[in-house]
């Protein structure tokens, strides 16, 4: 034991099961933070995340005895440090770089534990930490394992979960990403000015990606995963906070709190789909929306111009702000989607648009739409291709046709609640 990483901490008196819960919240919020500090004074982050893990288990087994410490994340730190000087010793590297760690962690314990850990500092070691955990020598599977678990906090166990994939999998994607940036040497350092966009780009995908699995599960069990939007808006909050002048950061953060003001009522009582014709707006999160429109104003008020981000952001702030169906500003979403199709073309892009167009100037258009994106192919699989054009041609009574395409879409669907529905739709027992 540390005992010395103690002397300034007052403690709370031991309770049954509240040191775990403490445990488990301290890394969540302050994980990033600690192994941001640890990476940059070992110079080696897949070290650093086994020294805060080791602190985590020393946590696990004094604080349920001895009492949670007044300042956890500094007590995590410093028993991290502890281990990495006792490991340098072990290995006969008493050289200047322990000694100047060791002069380090003394004049921090000298400290008030105040000064030694602000919760509410967000330093640039995070910002580090989440250019490593998106470096583009990862695959985006990787990036994405490596984001949830070294700066949202969460464990393996969480992440598979999340993601409907074995825990061991996620493991060797954390193990092997570890390995990865090793090899390939990664600095502990934001990118160059000149490598910038590109890295930011991919950071935002990584996030968009948790997000988007959180709003429609790909497969699975429930349509939705809220928690895991909770996680995606959390790191944006962060990002959005380590990085105020970039608007595309602002404009996911925005995308993500109005799309999630409309989780509640996404779902009936039995967790099945509820479309946004039929959805209760009262059960909308206002404080969502709120917040939502804050962040997009913000990014607006860069003056650069809007991103995709942005747009798509501009587009769920129309629904947000419409009191029904009927009220929306479709022109509006039409043009916004013309836009974003210019800027960020995709077939998934055009395939919004059409749905937007059936509402402003009637499905028959937006049938000619959907036709040419099926003879282009390049959507082949994607359920939502037959689904969207099953909703269509029903509006055009050519009902025969439209459970045909509702039979295909529920053949292609991987989520177990979309999958029924389309079912329903295609036996003509669900409008």
């Amino acid at each position: 034991m540390d005992g010395s990483a103690n002397d300034e901490a007052a403690r709370s008196a031991p309770d049954d099961g509240s040191a775990e819960r403490a445990v488990a919240a301290v890394w969540r919020i302050e994980s990033a933070r600690i192994v941001g500090a640890l990476t940059r004074m070992v110079g080696d982050f897949g070290l650093a995340e086994d020294l805060a893990q080791e602190a985590l288990v020393d946590a696990l087994r004094q604080w349920p005895v001895e009492g949670v410490p007044r300042n956890a994340g500094a007590w995590l730190t410093a028993v991290a440090k502890r281990k990495a000087i006792d490991g340098w010793r072990r290995a006969e590297r008493l050289d200047a770089r322990v000694a100047a760690l060791a002069r380090d962690l003394e004049r921090e314990q000298a400290e008030s534990p105040e000064v030694l850990w602000d919760p509410d500092a967000v330093d640039d070691d995070v910002l580090r930490l989440i250019f490593i955990a998106c470096h583009p020598v990862l695959s985006k599977e990787a990036q994405v394992a490596l984001t949830l678990r070294v700066v949202g906090g969460l464990s393996s166990e969480e992440i598979a979960r999340a993601f409907l994939v074995p825990t061991a999998t996620v493991q060797q994607r954390i193990v092997r990403a570890k390995k990865t940036l090793a090899a390939a040497n990664v600095p502990f350092e934001v990118p160059p000015r000149e490598e910038y966009a590109a890295r930011l780009s991919a950071i935002l995908g990584v996030l968009y990606l948790i997000f988007n699995e959180a709003h429609a599960a790909s497969s699975g069990p429930e349509w939705m995963r809220p928690e895991l939007s909770d996680e995606a808006i959390r790191l944006g909050r962060v990002l959005a906070a380590l990085m105020p002048r970039e608007p595309e950061v602002h404009g996911l953060l925005a995308l993500m709190e109005l799309t999630a003001a409309r989780f509640a009522a996404r779902v009936d009582g039995n967790g099945d789909p509820v479309l946004l014709a039929d959805q209760d707006r009262g059960r909308w999160d206002r404080g969502r929306i709120t917040r939502g429109r804050a962040a997009l104003a913000t990014a607006d008020a860069l003056g650069r111009g809007r991103g995709a981000y942005c747009l798509q952001a501009a587009i769920a702030e129309c629904h947000a702000v419409a009191a029904s169906v009927d009220d929306t500003d479709w022109d509006r979403i039409v043009l916004l989607y013309e836009a974003l199709g210019r800027i960020a073309p995709s077939p998934v892009v055009e395939l919004n648009r059409a749905a937007a167009v059936a509402m402003a100037t009637g499905p028959a258009s937006a049938l000619r739409i959907i036709d040419q994106l099926s003879s282009a192919g390049a959507l082949r699989g994607y359920h939502l291709l037959p689904a969207t054009r099953g909703e269509l041609l029903r509006r055009l009574g050519r009902e025969e046709e439209a459970r045909s395409e509702f039979a295909v879409a529920a053949g292609l669907a991987g989520n177990d609640r979309e999958r029924s529905l389309l079912e329903r739709k295609a036996a003509g027992a669900e409008k």
